[in-house]
């Protein structure tokens, strides 16, 4: 492969057919932000769409705008949009709630599903909230259900008759592997489970297909690769063909089949609505779907193929220039078996990545030891990687990262 050189990146910019929707984003000055896979960048369009919601639906229309606006259906149309983001039809996602809720309410539906099955199989460095939560929901059971947790690489061999549901982050947060969805959900429903997908660092980064894979139950995230800003809304999937018998542990007024009758007892509304439980947050929503709409925008190939190649360039990049310094790849090698992320290992990485953030290159730390680099295609330019590993390979040389100041661990890492 030809040497990779700044002029070289410059030239693919020049060529990058996604390079426009740079502009579609607030992004500040001298700063190289590898962390959307953590929070997304501001799209410009979003201060104004939230103000217009405060000021005018808010402000002037105020409880009218329920209807006049179209605020309560709202979580549907996000969901639907969100929908042609990962593979599902219209009325089969929703946008609600947080994603450890919606995972709450997922799991426990899925564990319903299969009453003689007391076992939970997951990933034992799946993300820690999705373990917490199941965890939470057996204890609260209380009818011996177990978390089982084994490497990745054991997942398909360790679904067996036992299992009751396969609970899997698509992408891992810590590492960035991406598993096989087709082959793990098909080995899943071979054995009688069913197939519950985190999508958080999927949607809007790689390519995802839930019908296609007839994938049962899914969650994910709306301020990661979505742009929905911090805590935006969360969303859901439920395969049609689950949703008439779906069982839900959390039976609020909006899942009602009839919320304004104000019935003493709950009945469950058709499809995908008995999913949601309380009022939609407008000004998160509203945000939300301007990050989706951009999202949308851009062909999902074009992105998945340019996020191949950048992650390729970073992971060679840093292999040439910071070499001899400690750094392990904690990534795949392979570029398609990873999402849009690269991670590498090293005893002192938290104050690597602090000395790297004082200096304008924003990834961020995952304990015990990864610097974790998030690759958005829609605002993250070719020659920016260079500029980031020349400024890591600085920080690496120089030994800048041994400042006291950077050896202090922040509430947030």
């Amino acid at each position: 492969m030809p040497q990779i050189t700044r002029a070289s990146l410059e030239a693919l910019d020049e060529r990058d057919e996604l390079r426009p929707f740079r502009a579609r984003f607030t992004l500040p000055d001298g700063v190289v932000y590898l962390d959307g896979n953590s929070l997304g960048a501001l799209p410009r369009a979003t201060p104004a769409r939230v103000a217009e919601v405060v000021a005018r639906e808010w402000g002037e229309g105020l409880i009218r705008s329920w209807n006049d606006a179209g605020w309560m259906a709202t979580p549907a149309r996000i969901g639907d949009k969100i929908g042609r983001l990962i593979g599902a039809p219209a009325g089969t996602v929703m946008a609600a709630d947080s994603t450890s809720v919606n995972l709450f309410k997922m799991l426990a539906a899925a564990v319903a599903l299969r009453p003689g099955r007391r076992v939970i199989l997951s990933e034992r460095s799946n993300f820690p909230t999705d373990l917490y939560i199941a965890e939470g929901l057996a204890a609260l059971l209380g009818q011996g259900h177990e978390l089982r947790l084994v490497e990745g690489h054991e997942i398909p061999a360790a679904i067996g008759p036992d299992i009751a549901v396969v609970m899997l982050t698509h992408v891992n947060y810590h590492s960035g592997a991406m598993f096989d969805m087709p082959a793990v959900t098909a080995a899943a429903h071979a054995a009688g489970a069913v197939m519950l997908w985190d999508l958080a660092h999927s949607a809007g980064a790689v390519p995802v297909d839930l019908a296609g894979c007839d994938a049962d139950l899914a969650v994910g995230c709306g301020y990661k690769f979505l742009n929905g800003g911090p805590g935006a809304p969360a969303f859901l999937y439920v395969a049609e063909r689950l949703q008439a018998g779906l069982r839900l542990p959390l039976t609020g007024w909006l899942g009602h089949a009839a919320p304004f009758a104000f019935e003493p007892s709950y009945r469950p509304a058709m499809g995908i609505a008995r999913a949601t439980v309380g009022t939609p947050a407008m000004l998160g929503m509203a945000a939300l779907e301007v990050g989706v709409d951009v999202a949308l925008a851009a062909p999902m190939a074009a992105v998945r193929e340019k996020s191949l190649r950048q992650t390729t360039i970073f992971a060679e990049l840093v292999a040439e220039h910071c070499a001899g310094h400690g750094l392990r790849l904690a990534s795949p090698a392979d570029p398609a078996r990873r999402g849009s992320q690269v991670c590498f290992a090293h005893p002192d990485a938290y104050a690597i990545m602090q000395a790297l953030i004082a200096r304008g290159v924003i990834g961020d730390f995952r304990a015990p030891d990864i610097l974790r680099f998030g690759i958005t295609p829609l605002y993250l330019g070719f020659a920016e990687l260079w500029d980031a590993v020349q400024t890591l390979r600085t920080v690496l040389h120089d030994k800048l990262w041994q400042d006291p100041a950077y050896q202090v661990r922040r509430q947030v890492t």
